[in-house]
């Protein structure tokens, strides 16, 4: 069973948000969506400046199965990336929620806008049960 994480909102394409603070979102992809893709060998990340809505392309990650696309849960402009996924891509596997982080942006709006239409621990474990 995937581990779902209480004090995150999720989107039902299987990235995860955490609000660092109250203009910043860190994103990865959930427990379950690194299990369904197996072992990963390559992250594609957003760049650093670059402007995103919700729901967007914000770059790939490749397993040895397939490549999927990851998508930004919330809009605005990326901050931060994880560059220790650039010589560690597994972390996203061992640590989805910790070390295996992805991206992290600043969002356009109150912080209760970006994240009204993702989903509770709750509904996403619904979702994927």
């Amino acid at each position: 069973m995937s581990e779902v994480k209480e004090n995150l909102r999720y989107s039902e394409e299987h990235e995860w948000a955490f609000v660092v603070d109250d203009r910043t979102i860190r994103i990865g992809i959930s427990d379950h969506a690194q299990a369904q893709l197996g072992d990963i060998v390559f992250i594609e990340f957003p760049e650093i400046g670059s402007t995103i809505s919700a729901g967007d392309s914000m770059g790939s990650i490749e397993s040895v199965k397939t490549v999927s696309e990851l998508y930004c849960p919330v809009s605005g402009t990326i901050t931060k990336v994880n560059t220790e996924l650039e010589d560690a891509p597994e972390k996203v596997n061992s640590e989805p929620y910790e070390g295996g982080w992805i991206a992290e942006l600043e969002i356009e709006g109150s912080m209760e806008e970006a994240l009204k239409h993702l989903l509770s621990a709750e509904k996403y474990q619904q979702f994927i049960d």
